[in-house]
């Protein structure tokens, strides 16, 4: 089995979604994980939810005999990656910032776009970013993606005194 496909299964199997790995120097492994979907009501990410993904990894990849010299495990921030279509259908009218691999046809010298997701359709993906008189359609697909990050929302106007 795949390192990341025995990661990913380990996470999900403990009741979150695995949102990005990375493998570092020196044998450091970075976990990112979030609720799953239909958990969101549980609010963010806690250290004792990162400390149970972690337990439960660390054991797996022991098991697993994979060589590593660190675990570290978070959440993904509030500049969460979208890594997977599901994640563009989950975050669907939220703002992100997309870098493409190559400009779009119609977009011309152009790779990185701010604008609001709009739900996929099957491969298709969609943002809506402004231009100068108005607004236009990205429309591509997870393998045109080089990067992409929700942009974060912070309101600091409802904090109570």
């Amino acid at each position: 089995m795949a390192l990341l496909d025995l990661i990913e299964k380990t996470v999900n199997g403990t009741g979150y979604d695995l949102v990005d790995f990375e493998q570092a120097e020196r044998g450091l492994f970075r976990v990112y994980i979030d609720f799953l979907p239909e958990d969101l009501e549980r609010g963010n990410i806690t250290v004792e939810d990162c400390e149970k993904v972690s337990h439960q990894l660390s054991h797996v990849l022991t098991v697993e005999n994979v060589n590593y010299s660190r675990l570290e495990t978070s959440s993904p921030g509030l500049d969460r990656p979208l890594k997977k279509i599901a994640d563009y259908a989950r975050f669907a009218g939220e703002k992100a910032n997309v870098k493409l691999r190559m400009p779009m046809p119609g977009t011309p010298n152009r790779k990185t776009f701010e604008g609001v997701l709009h739900e996929p359709e099957g491969e298709n993906l969609k943002l809506e970013f402004e231009v100068k008189d108005g607004s236009a359609m990205l429309e591509f697909t997870l393998a045109d993606v080089d990067k992409a990050r929700l942009v974060p929302q912070v309101d600091f106007r409802s904090r109570k005194a």
